[in-house]
Protein backbone atom coordinates (compact mmCIF):
# COMPACT_ATOMS: atom_id res chain seq x y z
CA UNK A 1 0.00 0.00 0.00
CA UNK A 2 1.33 3.42 -0.56
CA UNK A 3 0.87 6.13 1.66
CA UNK A 4 1.89 9.48 0.77
CA UNK A 5 2.64 12.03 3.24
CA UNK A 6 -0.22 14.77 1.67
CA UNK A 7 -2.25 14.56 -1.09
CA UNK A 8 -3.12 17.90 -2.22
CA UNK A 9 -5.43 17.20 -5.04
CA UNK A 10 -7.43 14.63 -3.25
CA UNK A 11 -9.27 17.40 -1.47
CA UNK A 12 -10.50 19.30 -4.54
CA UNK A 13 -12.10 16.24 -6.06
CA UNK A 14 -15.70 16.30 -4.46
CA UNK A 15 -15.87 20.12 -4.29
CA UNK A 16 -14.28 20.53 -7.97
CA UNK A 17 -17.35 22.34 -9.24
CA UNK A 18 -18.44 24.67 -6.35
CA UNK A 19 -14.82 25.57 -6.21
CA UNK A 20 -14.85 26.43 -10.14
CA UNK A 21 -18.64 28.15 -10.29
CA UNK A 22 -17.88 30.33 -7.02
CA UNK A 23 -14.66 31.46 -8.97
CA UNK A 24 -16.54 31.90 -12.10
CA UNK A 25 -18.71 34.10 -10.61
CA UNK A 26 -15.45 36.07 -9.78
CA UNK A 27 -14.44 35.91 -13.40
CA UNK A 28 -17.84 37.31 -14.86
CA UNK A 29 -17.82 40.36 -12.34
CA UNK A 30 -14.64 41.70 -12.82
CA UNK A 31 -14.09 42.27 -9.31
CA UNK A 32 -10.49 40.78 -8.40
CA UNK A 33 -9.20 43.01 -5.39
CA UNK A 34 -10.72 43.57 -2.27
CA UNK A 35 -13.85 42.83 -3.25
CA UNK A 36 -17.28 40.87 -2.03
CA UNK A 37 -15.69 37.38 -1.47
CA UNK A 38 -12.88 38.86 0.50
CA UNK A 39 -15.31 40.58 2.88
CA UNK A 40 -17.17 37.65 2.69
CA UNK A 41 -14.83 35.24 3.63
CA UNK A 42 -12.69 37.76 6.26
CA UNK A 43 -16.55 37.92 8.27
CA UNK A 44 -16.37 34.04 8.20
CA UNK A 45 -13.44 34.20 9.59
CA UNK A 46 -13.09 36.34 12.05
CA UNK A 47 -16.90 34.29 13.69
CA UNK A 48 -14.70 31.31 13.71
CA UNK A 49 -12.23 32.15 15.57
CA UNK A 50 -13.94 34.37 17.77
CA UNK A 51 -12.93 37.98 17.29
CA UNK A 52 -14.41 41.95 15.77
CA UNK A 53 -12.16 41.51 12.94
CA UNK A 54 -9.89 39.43 10.34
CA UNK A 55 -8.31 40.62 7.73
CA UNK A 56 -6.46 38.70 4.47
CA UNK A 57 -2.92 39.37 3.47
CA UNK A 58 -1.09 37.55 0.35
CA UNK A 59 0.65 35.08 3.19
CA UNK A 60 1.15 33.81 6.36
CA UNK A 61 4.72 35.34 6.58
CA UNK A 62 3.23 39.26 5.64
CA UNK A 63 0.80 38.62 8.37
CA UNK A 64 3.50 38.43 11.12
CA UNK A 65 5.27 41.08 9.58
CA UNK A 66 2.15 43.64 9.00
CA UNK A 67 0.82 42.61 13.16
CA UNK A 68 4.68 43.86 14.08
CA UNK A 69 4.56 46.82 12.01
CA UNK A 70 0.79 47.41 13.79
CA UNK A 71 2.28 47.34 17.52
CA UNK A 72 4.98 50.07 16.52
CA UNK A 73 8.31 47.24 16.24
CA UNK A 74 11.49 49.78 15.87
CA UNK A 75 14.96 48.91 15.63
CA UNK A 76 16.46 47.36 18.58
CA UNK A 77 13.15 45.99 19.92
CA UNK A 78 13.17 42.39 20.80
CA UNK A 79 10.63 39.44 20.52
CA UNK A 80 10.35 36.55 21.70
CA UNK A 81 9.59 33.77 19.74
CA UNK A 82 10.64 29.86 19.92
CA UNK A 83 13.67 28.27 17.92
CA UNK A 84 12.00 25.21 16.56
CA UNK A 85 9.30 26.82 14.22
CA UNK A 86 9.01 27.36 10.37
CA UNK A 87 11.61 30.16 9.96
CA UNK A 88 9.16 32.58 9.39
CA UNK A 89 8.46 33.34 12.92
CA UNK A 90 12.07 34.82 13.24
CA UNK A 91 12.37 35.73 9.92
CA UNK A 92 9.69 38.50 9.81
CA UNK A 93 10.46 39.91 13.25
CA UNK A 94 14.26 40.77 11.24
CA UNK A 95 12.43 42.11 8.23
CA UNK A 96 10.49 44.45 10.52
CA UNK A 97 13.11 46.00 11.87
CA UNK A 98 13.87 44.19 15.68
CA UNK A 99 15.41 41.34 17.17
CA UNK A 100 14.12 38.03 17.69
CA UNK A 101 15.18 36.38 21.10
CA UNK A 102 14.87 32.71 21.26
CA UNK A 103 13.21 30.40 24.16
CA UNK A 104 13.01 26.77 24.81
CA UNK A 105 10.07 24.73 23.88
CA UNK A 106 8.24 22.39 26.36
CA UNK A 107 7.78 18.34 25.34
CA UNK A 108 4.34 19.27 23.39
CA UNK A 109 6.41 21.73 20.81
CA UNK A 110 5.40 24.86 22.28
CA UNK A 111 7.05 27.78 24.30
CA UNK A 112 7.98 27.29 27.60
CA UNK A 113 6.75 30.71 29.75
CA UNK A 114 9.31 29.58 32.47
CA UNK A 115 12.11 30.30 29.69
CA UNK A 116 10.25 33.34 28.09
CA UNK A 117 9.89 35.21 31.27
CA UNK A 118 14.12 34.82 31.56
CA UNK A 119 14.67 35.86 27.97
CA UNK A 120 12.57 39.10 28.81
CA UNK A 121 14.67 42.43 28.68
CA UNK A 122 13.86 46.27 29.15
CA UNK A 123 14.33 45.88 25.40
CA UNK A 124 11.63 43.16 24.86
CA UNK A 125 8.51 44.43 22.74
CA UNK A 126 6.28 41.60 21.93
CA UNK A 127 5.98 37.55 22.17
CA UNK A 128 5.70 35.32 19.51
CA UNK A 129 3.99 32.21 20.22
CA UNK A 130 3.69 29.82 18.15
CA UNK A 131 0.92 27.06 17.93
CA UNK A 132 2.70 24.40 16.65
CA UNK A 133 1.62 21.57 15.24
CA UNK A 134 -1.98 22.70 15.41
CA UNK A 135 -1.79 22.76 19.05
CA UNK A 136 -1.95 25.65 21.23
CA UNK A 137 0.51 27.14 23.20
CA UNK A 138 -0.26 27.76 27.50
CA UNK A 139 -1.69 30.93 26.55
CA UNK A 140 -2.43 31.58 30.09
CA UNK A 141 0.72 32.07 31.29
CA UNK A 142 1.73 34.07 28.17
CA UNK A 143 -1.30 36.41 28.47
CA UNK A 144 -0.17 36.61 32.20
CA UNK A 145 3.60 37.79 31.12
CA UNK A 146 2.58 39.92 28.59
CA UNK A 147 -0.16 41.68 31.23
CA UNK A 148 2.83 41.55 33.86
CA UNK A 149 5.89 43.09 31.50
CA UNK A 150 3.32 45.58 29.41
CA UNK A 151 3.78 43.44 26.04
CA UNK A 152 2.51 42.67 23.14
CA UNK A 153 1.15 38.97 22.16
CA UNK A 154 1.86 38.14 18.29
CA UNK A 155 -0.06 34.59 17.90
CA UNK A 156 1.65 32.78 15.16
CA UNK A 157 -1.29 30.52 14.37
CA UNK A 158 -0.37 29.37 10.42
CA UNK A 159 -0.56 25.59 12.06
CA UNK A 160 -3.60 26.01 14.03
CA UNK A 161 -6.71 27.25 11.88
CA UNK A 162 -9.67 26.52 14.58
CA UNK A 163 -7.21 25.29 17.44
CA UNK A 164 -8.62 25.89 20.89
CA UNK A 165 -7.37 26.88 24.33
CA UNK A 166 -10.04 26.43 27.03
CA UNK A 167 -12.82 26.70 24.58
CA UNK A 168 -10.75 30.24 23.68
CA UNK A 169 -10.09 30.06 19.80
CA UNK A 170 -6.44 30.99 19.05
CA UNK A 171 -5.77 34.01 17.38
CA UNK A 172 -8.08 35.59 19.69
CA UNK A 173 -5.53 35.87 22.99
CA UNK A 174 -3.17 38.41 21.49
CA UNK A 175 -2.68 42.11 19.98
CA UNK A 176 -3.02 40.21 16.72
CA UNK A 177 -3.55 36.03 15.36
CA UNK A 178 -1.60 35.14 12.21
CA UNK A 179 -2.93 32.75 9.75
CA UNK A 180 -1.45 30.89 6.91
CA UNK A 181 -3.70 29.82 3.71
CA UNK A 182 -0.72 28.29 2.45
CA UNK A 183 -1.54 24.80 -0.01
CA UNK A 184 0.01 22.74 2.94
CA UNK A 185 -2.31 24.24 6.05
CA UNK A 186 -5.53 22.67 6.94
CA UNK A 187 -7.45 25.54 4.98
CA UNK A 188 -5.49 25.91 1.73
CA UNK A 189 -5.92 28.66 -0.58
CA UNK A 190 -4.88 27.79 -4.23
CA UNK A 191 -1.62 28.98 -4.05
CA UNK A 192 -0.37 31.57 -0.93
CA UNK A 193 -2.02 33.28 1.39
CA UNK A 194 -2.97 34.67 4.92
CA UNK A 195 -5.23 36.31 7.47
CA UNK A 196 -4.44 38.82 10.05
CA UNK A 197 -7.01 38.72 13.17
CA UNK A 198 -7.53 41.06 15.89
CA UNK A 199 -10.12 42.83 18.60
CA UNK A 200 -8.22 46.00 18.29
CA UNK A 201 -9.95 48.89 16.70
CA UNK A 202 -6.78 50.93 16.01
CA UNK A 203 -4.41 48.11 14.73
CA UNK A 204 -7.37 46.83 12.75
CA UNK A 205 -7.61 50.50 11.02
CA UNK A 206 -3.89 50.37 10.03
CA UNK A 207 -4.11 46.78 8.92
CA UNK A 208 -6.48 47.84 6.51
CA UNK A 209 -4.56 50.83 5.10
CA UNK A 210 -0.92 49.31 5.35
CA UNK A 211 -1.84 46.18 3.58
CA UNK A 212 -2.82 48.48 0.63
CA UNK A 213 0.24 50.70 -0.22
CA UNK A 214 -0.94 53.43 2.73
CA UNK A 215 -3.63 54.63 0.72
CA UNK A 216 -6.49 55.60 3.22
CA UNK A 217 -8.91 56.03 -0.07
CA UNK A 218 -8.09 56.01 -3.62
CA UNK A 219 -5.93 59.10 -4.54
CA UNK A 220 -4.71 59.90 -0.59
CA UNK A 221 -1.51 57.97 0.88
CA UNK A 222 -1.48 58.50 4.54
CA UNK A 223 1.97 56.60 5.15
CA UNK A 224 4.23 54.33 3.43
CA UNK A 225 3.80 50.96 3.11
CA UNK A 226 3.27 47.49 1.03
CA UNK A 227 1.09 45.54 -0.74
CA UNK A 228 -0.09 42.51 0.75
CA UNK A 229 -3.67 41.38 0.16
CA UNK A 230 -5.40 38.29 -0.18
CA UNK A 231 -7.32 38.66 -3.64
CA UNK A 232 -10.76 37.94 -4.62
CA UNK A 233 -10.04 34.44 -6.30
CA UNK A 234 -8.61 32.82 -3.16
CA UNK A 235 -11.23 34.24 -1.22
CA UNK A 236 -13.72 32.73 -3.46
CA UNK A 237 -11.85 29.14 -3.18
CA UNK A 238 -12.09 29.64 0.62
CA UNK A 239 -15.27 30.66 0.76
CA UNK A 240 -16.42 27.04 -0.45
CA UNK A 241 -13.56 25.44 1.49
CA UNK A 242 -14.85 26.97 5.21
CA UNK A 243 -18.37 24.93 4.57
CA UNK A 244 -16.11 21.76 5.45
CA UNK A 245 -13.13 23.12 7.61
CA UNK A 246 -14.66 21.82 10.81
CA UNK A 247 -15.61 17.87 9.35
CA UNK A 248 -11.68 17.84 7.69
CA UNK A 249 -10.46 18.55 11.34
CA UNK A 250 -12.45 16.00 13.16
CA UNK A 251 -11.12 14.00 10.18
CA UNK A 252 -7.73 15.00 11.51
CA UNK A 253 -8.53 14.64 15.19
CA UNK A 254 -9.85 11.08 14.64
CA UNK A 255 -6.91 9.72 12.88
CA UNK A 256 -4.51 11.35 15.89
CA UNK A 257 -6.85 9.49 18.59
CA UNK A 258 -6.32 5.99 16.66
CA UNK A 259 -2.57 6.98 16.53
CA UNK A 260 -2.34 7.58 20.11
CA UNK A 261 -4.45 4.42 21.18
CA UNK A 262 -2.06 2.36 18.85
CA UNK A 263 1.66 3.54 19.44
CA UNK A 264 1.56 5.10 22.64
CA UNK A 265 2.63 1.58 24.39
CA UNK A 266 5.59 2.04 21.83
CA UNK A 267 9.22 3.60 22.77
CA UNK A 268 7.95 6.93 21.62
CA UNK A 269 6.24 10.31 23.04
CA UNK A 270 2.79 10.51 20.80
CA UNK A 271 0.86 13.58 20.93
CA UNK A 272 -1.88 13.84 23.15
CA UNK A 273 -4.43 16.68 23.90
CA UNK A 274 -5.19 17.71 27.45
CA UNK A 275 -8.42 18.56 28.44
CA UNK A 276 -8.63 21.85 27.54
CA UNK A 277 -7.48 21.97 24.59
CA UNK A 278 -8.31 21.10 21.07
CA UNK A 279 -5.89 20.35 18.56
CA UNK A 280 -6.34 20.91 14.86
CA UNK A 281 -2.96 17.83 14.18
CA UNK A 282 -1.69 20.47 10.29
CA UNK A 283 1.02 17.99 11.66
CA UNK A 284 0.96 14.86 14.06
CA UNK A 285 5.03 14.61 15.35
CA UNK A 286 5.81 11.78 17.25
CA UNK A 287 9.65 11.62 19.01
CA UNK A 288 11.58 8.59 19.16
CA UNK A 289 15.24 7.73 19.19
CA UNK A 290 14.64 5.41 16.30
CA UNK A 291 13.54 8.13 13.90
CA UNK A 292 15.89 7.26 10.82
CA UNK A 293 15.40 4.24 11.04
CA UNK A 294 11.39 4.60 11.68
CA UNK A 295 11.49 6.57 8.35
CA UNK A 296 13.61 4.68 6.35
CA UNK A 297 11.19 1.41 7.45
CA UNK A 298 8.18 3.67 6.47
CA UNK A 299 9.45 4.29 3.11
CA UNK A 300 10.53 0.89 2.17
CA UNK A 301 6.84 -0.26 3.27
CA UNK A 302 5.13 3.08 0.80
CA UNK A 303 4.55 5.26 4.10
CA UNK A 304 5.84 8.79 3.47
CA UNK A 305 6.79 10.55 6.29
CA UNK A 306 8.38 14.10 7.03
CA UNK A 307 10.52 15.91 9.53
CA UNK A 308 9.07 19.59 10.99
CA UNK A 309 11.82 20.59 11.07
CA UNK A 310 15.27 19.37 10.99
CA UNK A 311 17.45 22.36 11.67
CA UNK A 312 16.31 24.55 14.33
CA UNK A 313 16.26 28.48 13.70
CA UNK A 314 19.20 28.82 15.26
CA UNK A 315 21.43 26.44 13.35
CA UNK A 316 20.55 28.47 10.11
CA UNK A 317 23.11 30.28 8.73
CA UNK A 318 20.70 33.29 8.23
CA UNK A 319 20.86 33.33 12.40
CA UNK A 320 24.66 33.29 12.94
CA UNK A 321 24.36 37.22 13.79
CA UNK A 322 21.76 36.44 16.86
CA UNK A 323 25.06 35.01 18.64
CA UNK A 324 23.14 31.76 19.53
CA UNK A 325 25.35 27.88 19.25
CA UNK A 326 24.70 24.60 20.10
CA UNK A 327 23.55 23.66 23.26
CA UNK A 328 21.32 26.89 23.89
CA UNK A 329 18.10 25.51 23.52
CA UNK A 330 18.60 21.70 24.52
CA UNK A 331 14.69 20.86 24.37
CA UNK A 332 14.39 22.06 20.57
CA UNK A 333 18.00 20.21 20.32
CA UNK A 334 16.81 17.02 21.31
CA UNK A 335 13.56 17.28 19.07
CA UNK A 336 15.10 17.96 16.11
CA UNK A 337 17.34 14.96 16.40
CA UNK A 338 13.75 12.60 17.30
CA UNK A 339 10.78 14.22 15.57
CA UNK A 340 9.15 12.81 12.82
CA UNK A 341 5.45 13.63 11.08
CA UNK A 342 3.25 10.41 9.77
CA UNK A 343 0.20 11.06 7.27
CA UNK A 344 -2.54 12.90 9.19
CA UNK A 345 -4.66 14.63 6.28
CA UNK A 346 -8.42 14.04 6.29
CA UNK A 347 -8.09 12.60 2.78
CA UNK A 348 -6.72 9.21 4.36
CA UNK A 349 -8.48 6.03 4.01
CA UNK A 350 -9.18 4.21 7.45
CA UNK A 351 -7.06 1.48 5.84
CA UNK A 352 -4.41 3.46 4.70
CA UNK A 353 -3.83 5.08 8.80
CA UNK A 354 -4.23 0.90 9.77
CA UNK A 355 -1.63 0.53 7.54
CA UNK A 356 0.86 3.42 8.98
CA UNK A 357 -0.05 2.09 12.60
CA UNK A 358 0.71 -1.50 11.55
CA UNK A 359 4.06 -0.57 10.07
CA UNK A 360 5.42 1.35 13.43
CA UNK A 361 4.45 -1.62 15.30
CA UNK A 362 6.09 -3.86 12.76
CA UNK A 363 9.16 -1.54 13.35
CA UNK A 364 9.41 -2.50 17.10
CA UNK A 365 7.85 -5.67 16.97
Amino acid sequence: MQVPYINLGLQHKPIKDEILSSIGNVLDSGQFILGDELTKFEKAFAEMHGVKYALGVANGTDALFLSLKAIGLKEGDEVITAPNSFLASASSVIIAGGKPVFADVLEDFNIDPEKVEKAITKKTKAIIPVHLTGRPAPMDELVALAKKHNLHIIEDAAQAIGATYKNKPVGSFGTTGCFSLHPLKNLAAGGDGGVITTNDDAVYKYLTIARNHGLKNRDECQFWSYNSRLDNLQAALLNVKMKYINQWTERRREFANRYYDALSDLPMIVPKDKTYEKSVYHTFIIQTEDRNELKEHLARKGVDSKIHYPMPIHYQEAAKSLGYKKGDFPVTEKQAETILSIPVYPELTDEQVGYVIEEIQNFYH
